[in-house]
Parts: structure tokens; C-alpha cells; sequence
């Protein structure tokens, strides 16, 4: 399918690796020119790299920690006119509601709600001046189904949500779209993470780990990032106008609802 969309513009953040990085490579196998941000500035400019003779689209890379204004600042003015949008941000660490200090709330929060939200009231307006625009804000499945031990992330994406639910429908009639994708667990740097917590944590080594992860979902396996990749270009495409502040969920099917 031709996504409609070459020669477009898109930010990507959080794309060295990861969810982040699938996003970015079939964004640029549309055609699309890049501008790539992670805060690791060698394995950013090697997936650069690696995009740039893949697809032979502009790739223009800036090392920034996007949670921060002055990262910010600098990654926007890199970036200049953008048509398309694509938030990501690590996620906080697990652990107990007894453990966390507003300080801990805080670091979620600028990281998880606000970071996003700041790069879309920066990028929506000459999106609606120009008549058309994607956003899609990697947020995760744990919106729809909390998961105990991350409320961290709980707590910043959920307030993420909130605000994409009243924007998206207040800009869908200038020709922009705003939508989330919700992950499961994915074959990413995160998910040896959060193995490696459970081989821990039951004293089981990470094959054993990710073997006990994988049979709670009925696909029984990890999704891959081109996967996820490839739904995100589909929401950043031409035939994706009509969707609208939606909450993708990308599971595996996981999350146990009929809604």
C-alpha cells in the first residue's frame, strides 16, 4: 500500500532503538525525511546512519534529552516545519506505591505527559495552518489494563491520554489527527528489563523469564518493533484521517476486553 506520505517530515523521539526505531525505519521506507532524537548521541547517529542508506531519505539526528526544555529547544529547532509527530520516552522504573516520592511523581510526569505535550503545542500549529498533520504518542498497554508494579508509568501516561481525548477533537477539522498506540510487551531493551526484574525476583534465568512473560499472551511470543513500526506509519499516513483520538493497543492480545 502506497501510504501517501513521501517526502513528509516527521520527528521521532526516543528513536535509537526500540519501538522508537521501528517507528522511524517504516516512516522512512514511505519516504519519509527524518529528524531522529535520543539522548545516547552513538547508537542515535549509527541508526541514522543505518536509515539513511537503507532508505535514502534525510536523516538529521540530534542528541537531546527531550524531557527537558532546553532539549527541547534545541531538537525543535533542528527540526523546523513538521508534518508528522511521533512522541516516545522511556519508562519510568517498576517498583511499590510505598516506594515513591512526589520527586519520583515529578520525573514521570515531565518525562511520560508533559515532554509529549509540549512537543505537540509546539508542532499542532503549523499543522493546523497548513491543513493537514499526524501526532501518534507512544504511550502503553498499562492505560487500559494498569500494571501494579509500574504505577509510575500508570499515573504520567493516563494523564497523556486525557489530554490527547480533548485535543484530537479539537484539531481533526483542520486535517490533523491525534492518536496513541498502546504496547504490550515488545522484543525491546525495556522488555530484558523487566525480564531480568522477574529472573530476579523468582531466581530463574532470563530464558525461563521471558518464557513465563510470553505464555500470558495468547499469541504466545514478544512483538517485534517493525510490527509496531508499521501500524505507526499507518496511523501517520494519508488514509488514517478519519481516526481520531483512538488508544491503539498492540498486545498480542494480552489486555482481556471486549472494548
Amino acid at each position: 500500500m502506497d501510504l501517501g506520505i513521501a517526502g513528509k517530515r516527521a520527528l521521532v523521539t526516543a528513536s535509537s532503538k526500540g519501538l522508537g526505531r521501528g517507528c522511524a525505519e517504516a516512516l522512512a521506507a514511505a519516504g519519509v525525511n527524518l529528524v531522529l532524537n535520543a539522548r545516547g548521541a552513538e547508537a542515535l547517529d549509527a541508526t541514522a546512519a543505518a536509515i539513511r542508506a537503507a532508505h535514502g531519505v534525510e536523516v538529521i539526528a540530534v542528541a537531546a534529552d527531550i524531557t527537558n526544555e532546553a532539549g527541547r529547544a534545541e531538537v525543535l529547532d533542528a527540526a523546523g516545519q513538521i508534518d508528522i509527530l511521533v512522541t516516545n520516552a522511556g519508562g519510568p522504573p517498576p517498583g511499590l506505591w510505598s516506594d515513591w516520592s512526589r520527586d519520583d511523581f515529578i520525573a514521570a510526569v515531565d518525562a511520560n505527559m508533559l515532554a509529549p505535550i509540549a512537543l505537540m503545542q509546539a508542532a499542532l500549529p503549523g499543522m493546523i495552518d497548513r491543513g493537514w498533520g499526524r501526532v501518534v504518542n507512544i504511550t502503553s498497554g498499562s492505560v487500559k489494563a494498569p500494571i501494579p508494579q509500574l504505577g509510575l508509568s500508570n499515573t504520567a501516561r493516563a494523564g497523556l491520554t486525557g489530554f490527547v481525548a480533548g485535543t484530537a477533537r479539537q484539531v481533526a477539522q483542520h486535517g490533523v489527527t491525534i492518536n496513541n498506540m498502546l504496547p504490550g510487551i515488545h522484543a525491546t531493551d525495556r522488555a530484558q528489563s523487566l525480564d531480568s526484574g522477574v529472573s530476579k525476583a523468582e531466581g530463574i534465568d532470563m530464558e525461563a523469564a521471558r518464557k513465563k512473560r510470553e505464555a500470558t499472551i495468547p499469541a504466545r511470543r514478544y512483538g517485534t518493533a517493525g510490527e509496531f513500526g508499521a501500524m505507526c506509519a499507518f496511523l501517520c499516513s494519508q488514509h488514517s484521517g478519519f481516526i481520531v483520538g483512538q488508544n491503539i493497543v498492540l498486545d498480542g492480545g494480552a489486555i482481556n476486553t471486549t472494548i
